[in-house]
């Protein structure tokens, strides 16, 4: 049958998907899998980028049509064709890249495909009072008349939510739905979670952050390269045992390093002024010393002025005011300013959003491999072509250092989890030997194993007395990885310290521009 059960059993799973598989090509994502959700709970599924939980969901919200294998919700075996049919069995999603028009309002995303008849206005009225309930009962508060383009992420996440509720879902999908957002806003989504389990609906949450599983599961389910290999209490398990288990081996939960030995400035910024085509002036004269063998790390809620920062230092953005220098050169900071020659003196940029800045989604791996770096002697060919072989053999080597999966240099960046995409980037820049690497949210979208990984790649760069700027808004990843932290607040620097002096709760306080140190005096 099709659409929302009416026979549901009262006792039956919310959920219960039996024997699914699906297969790309040569490439099967999911593997006989069964999983059960029970009504009213959060249900936790994690797993390595890559492991099919993405596409076990869109099975689930009839993106993807199984090979094989049987869904049921409350008990009653249900076909999930298109999404049409998921919405009428009272399943809703919200994507980890959010599907709303960026000039439409809050109220005209929440209706679109779902009007009432011919004419839209009786329809947006009605809407716009449901809307008024459901976000005072879910504390989903947003202005309904609000642009969506002009919203902040927090949100614009709340807006999809929003829509699955106004099509009466039940059961509520979000794929990593922390992915973009500040550790205020995470924490804020969570109660919204909670306030919808207390309501009654079945949450499912694709994840691969264990605190965050830790925090609001009541059920987790672990997959591995398509099969799902475990289901527990959260209760009954640890973030350690959850990471073993999705990657087969055991994992370091915290950075290991000795002390940095930090040698010489390498980059230093004096006064440095950002103001944006509003007039808004987002960098309020921000000095920095950025020395070899350290890592700096900024810290600060998103938007405070650390996207413009590497912007300005990597070249693709131009400053107001103020000087950089590199090894005593100054460096062009005008809108004429060249990303190459940055590159050329030994400046390497991992931008924050690798799908704007770091990737050429329609291109193949091996030609994202060597972008920027195509003009070097070792990719020229005779009579002015590149040498695809030597390019094609990098990539391999680095698909193979990397563990990037699937490991083909063929494939079409697109085709890659958000996670491999990832270190298909940072490959690209650390393996070109820089002497300053600008990182931006270096694990943002990653599992658990590949973030280990990255974050030891960043480790060794600096006890190779390389420099590295590093841009986060993972506090735990900047107290592990940092030698100094800065942190940002209102476009400014709000304070200084060692992270070995530190922690969360002090730089909690200094991201909301309260220097507890200054308060004390």
């Amino acid at each position: 049958m099709t659409g929302q059960p009416e026979t549901a059993a009262p006792d039956a799973p919310a959920i219960e998907l039996v024997g699914i598989s699906k297969a790309f090509g040569p490439v099967q994502a999911n593997k006989d899998i069964s999983l059960k959700v029970r009504r009213g709970t959060i249900h936790g599924i994690v797993g390595e980028n890559g492991a099919g939980k993405s596409t076990l969901m869109s099975i689930l919200y009839g993106f993807y049509t199984a090979d094989r294998g049987e869904i049921r919700i409350g008990g009653v075996p249900t076909k999930i064709q298109n999404s049409d049919d998921a919405i009428r069995a009272g399943i809703g999603m919200v994507h980890q890249h959010f599907m709303l028009v960026q000039p439409f309002t809050v109220l005209e995303n929440v209706v679109l495909g779902a009007e009432e008849g011919r004419l839209l206005k009786p329809s947006l009225a009605r809407a716009r009072k449901l809307l008024t309930d459901l976000a005072r009962e879910y504390e989903l508060e947003v202005d309904p008349d609000a642009v969506v383009g002009d919203l902040a992420v927090g949100f614009q996440q709340r807006v999809e939510i929003l829509k699955a509720l106004y099509r009466q879902a039940d059961i509520l999908i979000l794929d990593e739905p922390t992915g973009v957002l500040t550790p205020s806003e995470a924490d804020h989504l969570f109660r919204i979670l909670e306030g919808l389990k207390a309501q009654g609906k079945t949450i499912i949450l694709i994840t691969h952050k264990l605190r965050e599983i830790m925090a609001v599961t009541d059920t987790v389910s672990v997959m591995r390269r398509g099969e799902m290999t475990a289901t527990v209490q959260t209760a009954d398990t640890s973030p350690a045992q959850l990471a073993e288990l999705m990657v087969g081996r055991r994992v370091l939960l915290r950075v290991e390093k000795t002390p940095a030995v930090p040698g010489e400035t390498v980059m230093q910024v004096r006064g440095l002024k950002v103001t944006d085509g509003h007039g808004v002036e987002r960098l309020k004269g921000i000095d920095l010393d950025l020395r070899a063998g350290e890592v700096l790390g900024i810290a600060g809620v998103a938007g405070n002025g650390q996207s413009q920062l590497l912007e300005v230092l990597a070249g693709i953005a131009p400053a107001s005011g103020g000087s950089v220098s590199f090894k005593g050169q100054p460096l062009d900071l005008s809108r004429t300013a060249d990303p190459k020659y940055r590159r050329r003196l030994g400046i390497a940029h991992v931008p924050e959003d690798r799908h704007r800045l770091g990737l050429i989604m329609p291109f193949a791996e091996w030609e994202n491999n060597c972008f920027g770096y195509h003009d070097r002697p070792r990719y020229q060919a005779r009579w002015g072509l590149m040498d695809r072989n030597a390019m094609r053999d990098d990539a391999r080597e680095r698909i193979e250092k990397y563990d990037i999966r699937p490991p083909s240099c063929d494939l079409k960046a697109a085709n890659f989890s958000g996670g491999n995409q990832q270190k298909i980037v940072i490959a690209r820049e650390i393996e070109n030997d820089p002497d300053v690497l600008l990182i931006g949210q270096p694990t943002r979208g990653v599992d658990i194993g590949a973030i280990e990984f990255i974050h030891n790649q960043i480790v060794a760069m600096r006890d190779r007395g390389k420099a590295i700027l590093l841009v986060s808004v993972e506090l735990d990843e900047i107290l592990g990885l940092s030698d100094r932290i800065l942190v940002m607040f209102d476009g400014a620097i709000s304070g200084e310290r060692l992270s070995r002096e530190t922690d969360e709760g002090e730089l909690g306080l200094l991201m909301a521009g309260i220097d507890p140190k200054r308060a004390s005096t």
